[in-house]
């Protein structure tokens, strides 16, 4: 593969982060595929144990493989990963120590459950050791993924789960695993490298966007995009509507005027109005943070492939 370079995700590893609920699995695989649109190679990971990826194009649950899961119009296509800490702690033991059915019969025994269980930091150096892993990775001279996409823990965990060298200090202090966690600190703090923040126009969603962008920019984190899930489209024009106004639409779409009617939407109009407020008011705390905010459409039919080919162009665009 080539290397493609967008001027609007310049990023080769993208790692897309979010408060639970916000949707970052989804906006995940929409960038895989916008990614993909542009005729990249890209690689999209995920290292929960959810299988999030699997349910979202309908396929069956991914194993520790890079499988093909989609091809995209512009001739790329989405690989899959799901990463298992105990198979990336097997592969880590064959290729630094050479254990090879040494180190699988340590599984039998609970020596890798325990190993991750006691030392969290391991786990997380073993997950994004796999990643960096494969965002580096050569073949015959040329990258084997133009990008790679990482659908990574919630912001309540992200500034941890990157800090990998502050975490693996406390494990070695030399050796294998603290020169992997150094070789993946330095690709996060890298130009390669862009951390975006999904969120809703929420007061908690945002509040935990900007107190990851803020713990990610202390840590010399690189921050890409805001991304707004779920943005509604405004429906009223000004900032108040009278009942007379109502009753002279609902009389003009020949439907019922009577005062049930006519007071039941005006309360409906009314809260709209007011959430729509908090969404503004919203909107200007993410742009103080100072980096660049996307809106992906509310889609009421939910997610299919369909959708996410939508929200993939609409990525691509911004």
């Amino acid at each position: 593969m080539g290397e493609h370079v967008s001027s609007n995700w310049p990023a080769r590893l993208h790692v897309v982060t979010g408060k639970g609920g916000t949707g970052k699995t989804t906006v995940a695989a929409a960038l895989a595929l916008g990614l993909a649109a542009t005729g990249r190679r890209t690689l999209l990971v995920e290292v929960e144990s959810r299988q999030g990826i699997a349910q979202l194009f309908e396929v069956e649950p991914l194993p520790y493989q890079e499988l093909r899961i989609a091809q995209a119009p512009g001739g790329g296509e989405v690989r899959a990963l799901a990463i298992d800490p105990e198979e990336a702690l097997l592969e880590y033991l064959d290729m630094f120590y050479h254990l090879g059915a040494a180190g699988r019969a340590l599984r039998k025994v609970g020596a890798i459950d325990f190993a991750t269980t006691i030392a969290p930091g391991l786990r997380d150096v073993l997950l994004t050791g796999k990643v960096k892993e494969a965002t580096t990775r050569s073949q015959d001279g040329k990258r084997v993924y133009d990008a790679v996409v990482l659908d990574a823990p919630p912001t309540g965990r992200i500034g941890r789960f990157l800090n990998v060298t502050a975490e693996t200090a406390k494990l070695a202090k030399v050796g294998p695993i603290k020169n992997q966690s150094e070789g993946v600190s330095s690709l996060l703090r890298s130009p390669i490298t862009a951390v975006h923040v999904v969120t809703l126009l929420e007061e908690m969603p945002v509040q935990e966007t900007l107190d990851a962008i803020a713990e990610l920019k202390a840590l010399n984190i690189s921050v890409g995009r805001i991304i707004v899930n779920n943005a509604r489209p405004a429906l009223l024009a000004g900032g108040k509507v009278t009942k007379a106004e109502l009753k002279r639409g609902l009389a003009e779409a020949g439907l019922p005027t009577d005062p049930t009617t006519v007071n039941g939407l005006a309360t409906e109009a009314k809260a709209y109005l007011t959430r729509r407020e908090l969404e503004e008011s919203l909107r200007g705390e993410l742009a103080e943070a100072g980096q660049p905010v996307i809106e992906l459409p509310l889609l009421p039919g939910g997610i299919d492939r369909a959708a996410l080919d939508e929200l993939a162009s609409s990525l691509m665009r911004a």
